[in-house]
Order: structure tokens, then sequence, then C-alpha cells
């Protein structure tokens, strides 16, 4: 049995995707297989296609029947695909209706690449967690991300392209606390970005000192859901952490603009990530519940942000430039 310290000192030696890129040279991973990071065009970074709120202890993939989501899901992402769009960041995490080979074949009906990820998500009070999540250390955690990385996702040669947690919005419990360094050490060995849902600046600022405690540097994390005050933006983003503003819909393009343009003010529009958090077919509920679609950026938000002077150049650097390198497989150490 190696100790804390001998493990990580074998993931800051030795990481894999040091490895992976000495080899290959910078890529990304999708469930289709591997891209370059110019392959990915313009992406939409937070989206679901399935998302199952049963809990951890009862989900199983024996609650949804792939042909039916597909036929839930598929027409949406037509619609993207046929805006130009090439990519799609799906954040479900495991335990949660994270279902690679659904994800396999969407991405192939619809000739968009996808993304899945590996990891825990600690939100809403723990109740996605599976129950060893509790008992384990954050290396043995980091293990079995890690063993994803290398082998593949539940029997499968699909590969995740990002590690994806989740904390409460206050102050960081022991439990969260524990998330994090799993992801840093995950981090470390892999080269994923890692992308928290975190919400407001608070558990954001425990993040990114967790992380930089841990050698990972701040551009390896994605604050998820980003929430707070003007100063709060800023100064975390000059620590040099993407900030995915990842709620854009009809209510709160305003809101989201002036956010984007406070940041481009400040020579930081090359950190911002946007996207709908839309989608979420609900194992369940009657034909899967309501589905939200993907294309308010495309048909409403570009063109305010067009309107408020953003070149054609800058609303690239937020949807195709930025997302191509916060998901480029890179240890990012300090």
């Amino acid at each position: 049995m190696i100790t804390r310290r001998q493990f990580l000192q074998t993931c800051i030696a030795t990481p894999l995707a040091t490895q992976f890129s000495n080899n290959t040279g910078e890529k990304i991973f999708t469930v289709s297989g591997i891209i370059n990071p110019t392959d990915l065009g313009k992406t939409l970074i937070h989206e679901h296609v399935l998302v199952d709120f049963i809990g951890a202890d009862k989900i199983s993939p024996d609650r949804w029947e792939h042909d039916a989501v597909i036929k839930k899901a598929l027409p949406y992402l037509l619609e993207i695909k046929a805006r130009g769009f090439k990519s799609v960041v799906e954040c479900t995490p495991a335990y949660i209706g994270r279902d690679v080979k659904l994800l396999q074949k969407l991405s192939e009906q619809s000739g968009l690449h996808i993304l899945t990820n590996t990891g825990y998500y600690g939100a809403s009070d723990n109740k996605y967690l599976p129950k060893w999540a509790f008992t384990e250390s954050a290396e043995r955690l980091a293990e079995r991300w890690i063993k994803e990385f290398n082998n593949g996702i539940d029997g499968t040669s699909v590969k995740p392209g990002f590690i994806k947690t989740g904390v409460n919005p206050g102050t960081l419990s022991e439990l969260h606390q524990k998330l994090i360094k799993a992801a840093a050490v995950t981090h470390l060995q892999t080269g994923l970005t890692i992308c928290s849902h975190t919400g407001p600046a608070l558990p954001a600022y425990q993040q990114l000192d967790i992380l930089k405690a841990n050698g990972v540097d701040p551009a390896a994390f994605v604050w998820v859901h980003a929430s707070g005050s003007d100063e709060d933006f800023i100064k975390i983003t000059k620590s040099g952490c993407w900030i995915s503003l990842d709620g854009i819909g009809e209510d709160s393009m305003d809101k989201n603009e002036k956010t984007i343009s406070l940041l481009k003010s400040n020579g930081l529009l090359d950190q911002i990530l946007i996207s709908h958090d839309a989608g979420w077919y609900k194992p369940g509920e009657k034909d899967g519940g309501e589905f939200k679609g993907f294309t308010t950026i495309p048909d409403q938000f570009v063109p305010l942000l067009k309107t408020k002077g953003f070149s054609e150049n800058e609303i690239n650097q937020l949807l195709i430039e930025n997302p191509a390198k916060a998901f480029t497989i890179k240890v990012r150490g300090i």
C-alpha cells in the first residue's frame, strides 16, 4: 500500500498525460475517439442529454431506453449542428445518468463530437455520491478516475474528456475538499481539465486554494455556474482559471452579456466559456419530461453580443478558441 506522499510524488514525476502528449501531441478525447483541438470547432461546453435525479443508491441504466432518449434528444442536437456547431461537452456525471454508449450513438447519428467525463458529484448534499466516496481516500478515488482514463468507462473504450465534480455552495465540507484533492491528483496524472459545479465565489476560492496546495495551476480549473460580484469575477479570472457562464437563456442574456463585457474590458475574454446547461431527458417522467433546446446562444445571445460591439473574432474566441484550449489534455502544474 503506497502512502499519500508516494502517490502524489509519482503523479507529479510521471504524469500519464505528459507521456500521452509526448507521443501524440495535443489531443481531446471524445466518446468516438481522439481528435485534435483544432477539430473541436464551435462548441457548447456545458449541456446534458439525460439526467436521472433518483440518487446514487437507486440509479440503473435500466431506467431508460436508448431509442426513446435518442428520439427525444437527437432533433435538438441536429438543430445546433445545422447552426454550425461541431461539439458538445456533455456534463452528466457518473451516478446521475452518465451513459457513454448512449452518447456514442447520439454522436454517430448527429455528426457532433461529444465529450464525457470522469469524477464524482458532491453537490445536492451528496445524494449522487456512491457509498465508497464517503470512506475512501482522495488518492483511492483518483485511482478509480485514472483507471477510466487509462482503460475506458464501464467496460467500453470510451475515455473521459474532462473531470466533473461538484460541491455545495457554502464553505467546503471535508468530503468535498477530498473530492477536489482527488480531482487534483487525477489532473496531474491525466491532464484532464477539472469542471466543478460550484456557483458562488466562496467555494471557488477554496477549491483554487486546494488545487494550488496540491500542485495544480488554476488554468486546469473551470468555475462552473460562476456567480459573484464584479470584483470576484475579475479576481478569480485573473488567477488563471476558466469562467463558465453556462446558464444562458432568454431570461439571463443581459446579465451574462454584462459579465462578459466586464471581463473583456479587463483583458480576460480568453478565459470565458459559455453554454446553456440545457437538455435534460429525465427518466421516470412521461416521455422524458420537458427537453430544453440548445439554440438560445446562436439565435439570440450571439446577436446580442454583436449589438454590444463584439466582433466575429471575439465571438469565435468564446465559442471555438476558448473551448479548444480549455479541454485540450495537458498537465497544468505549478
